[in-house]
């Protein structure tokens, strides 16, 4: 049942530093006059530093948990939201202390983790990818030797596909996990106890559901189409189209794997964003976030009379009534604009003429110029995102592709400033 309040509702949101997530959010809860704090991920020597919103320091949980409950004895909390991957489990933490309606942390790592997704999902009775994981110190040669081609190497707590490495063959199968086990090395995994997860490589049709959990149930919000093909070596997004021109038997069966996914982990309340590729063999979950839709990607989602995605996640938190979730019946999409190689961005042409194409509706450069750009598997950006409206998915994903192509970014070599011996 929607709470009754006398006092306006208060949310705790999550997020790193880098997020974009955070600007949409935080327009949907001034729609709905709540209160927010803003909790952001800050090293811990600068925690104490009360000069921005209330910082946490997430590789802390135990004493971040003890922040926020801190902040709850002044105000009463409403709702603890993480609005990426890296504070999905603080999230589930600081809920069950102040006994908010959450997501067990053991479901919350399982969304996290992809060892321990592919763990619970075999549980779970919901099939899987042969897979392994190996530590980070084992001779791949040897590895290279056991494993049925093709495979991909993955690190299991990286998102965005980062890390991700398709190989065919033992050869491509040592670089792919020399260079996978560089990324998450940069990352701080430790080496003598960091792990890397080898599966074998689904073939098919990919699609991302989003979703709303509420005691256990799904409910689809929007289903995704990526008609780019995403076959590797590197698993880098473009387009999002939605809705999906799968057929309906199809689309229904990509709702019941995905439902059947969150049960296996033990997801029960909040947004969901998986990952699912679809086969012959059937419908298979690639991914699955306790949390919404990436990037910028959201704002082609309205609900109802333009209600926003952020919004309906606010609402289903602190428990105010939700309004329908019945989408418009136009078509929507948008491409996430890829970074083609590393270097200095120095210019950026086109947007004017980009922004002309009928049915686009937005450009959003948010790549710096003059700031380094990083391409996949190492890169965890964009270059930025193009939105589309049209009558059908097909216009909508020919708006995005023209636009695209009308753009020009001039990217140069780095020039390293180190002396030569």
């Amino acid at each position: 049942m929607p709470r009754v309040m006398d006092r306006r509702p208060r949310v705790v949101l999550l997020a790193g530093p880098s997020t974009y997530r955070a600007g949409a959010f935080l327009q949907a809860a001034a729609r709905l006059e709540l209160d927010v704090v803003q909790a952001i991920d800050t090293p811990q020597e600068l925690t104490s530093c009360r000069s921005l919103p209330l910082r946490l320091d997430f590789t802390e949980p135990e004493t971040a948990v003890a922040a926020i409950v801190a902040a709850a004895a002044d105000q009463p909390i409403d709702a603890v939201l993480s609005l990426d991957d890296s504070a999905a489990l603080l999230a589930a933490r600081a809920s069950r202390a102040l006994a908010l309606r959450h997501n067990d942390p053991d479901a919350a790592l399982a969304a996290r983790d992809k060892w321990v997704m592919r763990e619970a999902l075999r549980r779970g009775g919901v099939p899987v990818p042969d897979y392994r994981r190996y530590p980070l110190t084992i001779d791949p040669e040897g590895v290279a030797g056991e494993v049925p081609f093709p495979v991909v190497v993955k690190p299991t707590r990286l998102s965005g596909s980062r890390g991700v490495i398709r190989a065919d063959d033992g050869k491509t199968f040592i670089q792919a996990w020399r260079r996978a086990r560089e990324i998450v090395l940069r990352e701080g995994e430790d080496l003598e106890t960091g792990e890397l997860l080898v599966e074998r490589y689904l073939p098919g049709v990919e699609v991302a559901l989003e979703g709303l959990l509420t005691a256990g149930e799904l409910q689809t919000l929007a289903l995704f189409d990526k008609p780019d093909p995403l076959e590797g070596p590197f698993f880098e997004e473009t387009i999002y189209v939605t809705p999906s021109r799968l057929p309906e038997e199809t689309q229904q069966a990509i709702a019941k794997r995905t439902a059947e996914a969150a049960a296996a982990l033990g997801l029960r309340e909040g947004p969901v964003h998986a990952e699912l590729r679809v086969n012959d063999e059937g419908v298979w979950l690639i991914e699955m976030a306790g949390r919404s839709i990436g990037g910028l990607c959201s704002t082609i989602l309205e609900f109802g009379t333009g209600i926003s995605l952020e919004e309906l996640i606010l609402r289903h938190a602190v428990r105010l009534p939700l309004p329908t979730t019945e989408r418009a019946a136009d078509a929507a999409g948008v491409m996430m604009i890829p970074i083609p190689k590393g270097g200095m961005l120095r210019d950026i042409s086109g947007i004017k003429s980009a922004r002309d194409v009928p049915g686009v509706t937005g450009i959003e450069i948010t790549s710096l110029l003059n700031q380094p750009l990083t391409p996949l598997p190492e890169g965890a950006s964009y270059l930025g995102f193009i939105f589309a409206r049209a009558a059908t998915p097909q216009e909508a994903e020919a708006a995005l592709r023209e636009a695209n192509n009308r753009l020009n970014f001039r990217i140069e070599p780095t020039i390293s400033l180190l002396p030569v011996r």
